[in-house]
């Protein structure tokens, strides 16, 4: 099996190419891999970081660039549309997602014979504001309660997906939140894994409560009429 590993960034310079060395230590003698990093219309000079590294010798990497923001949502798809992989890894640019734990993840999906189509991992420890770890706290119950998926943090940015479970997905903007209630919608399995979760070291983070928690509800309500609507054959 081979890992396409998704790495959506926007304004992120100063913390990709760190990750990226990162990444590629963790996945150690792991040959059949690649990373596509999605830039989503920075305006620094991530992307050309990016493409230097690759000339030095990151084979396995490519950029992807959308000509404005869309989101990571639509990151995440245009990176799955384009990657060759039969799994899909995912990692948050701002580096707080440790690529270790998408490593292991893989080892361990790699050792079954029929391994889940879906692995999220479950933060923690987490390095936010006391602010934002509330609200997200309380927006995770509220989600558990009413789509019962059983994951504790579907917020997390470490996640391993079959390719093409996720593109058969229902696609809408934030749908990446929502992965393990759409994923069980189609009666699959998702397996909740325990990861780490470290300090933001450079910029700011791109999400606040303002622009989490209003569009959150209105997708959340989404999300539950899907699943009341998917009649399985």
């Amino acid at each position: 099996m081979k890992l396409s590993v998704i790495i959506p960034v926007k304004d992120e310079a100063d913390n990709i190419v760190p990750l990226l060395e990162e990444l590629r230590a963790a996945m150690g003698e792991a040959s059949d891999w690649e990373v596509l990093v999605v830039d989503d219309g920075s305006h620094d000079d991530g992307p050309a970081r990016v493409n230097a590294l690759a000339a030095a010798g990151y084979p396995a990497l490519r950029l992807l660039r959308h000509a404005r923001s869309l989101g990571q949502s639509a990151a995440l798809r245009s990176g799955a549309r384009a990657a060759s992989g039969e799994w899909l890894g995912t990692l948050d640019g701002d580096g707080q997602n440790d690529p270790a734990d998408l490593a292991r993840m893989w080892r361990e999906a790699v050792g079954m014979p029929e391994p889940p189509a879906l692995w999220i991992g479950h933060r923690v420890h987490r390095h936010d504001s006391g602010l934002r770890r509330l609200s997200s706290r309380i927006a995770n119950r509220v989600r558990a309660g009413l789509l019962h998926d059983g994951v504790p943090d579907t917020g997390c940015g470490v996640k391993l997906v079959r390719r093409d479970v996720f593109l058969s997905l229902p696609y809408f903007d934030h749908m990446h939140r929502f992965l393990p209630a759409l994923v069980r919608r189609e009666g699959l399995a998702v397996n909740s894994v325990p990861v780490n979760h470290r300090p933001r070291l450079k910029g700011q983070s791109k999400y606040g409560v303002n622009n989490r928690l209003w569009v959150g509800i209105v997708d959340l309500f989404g999300v539950m009429w899907l699943l009341r609507r998917r009649r399985l054959q």
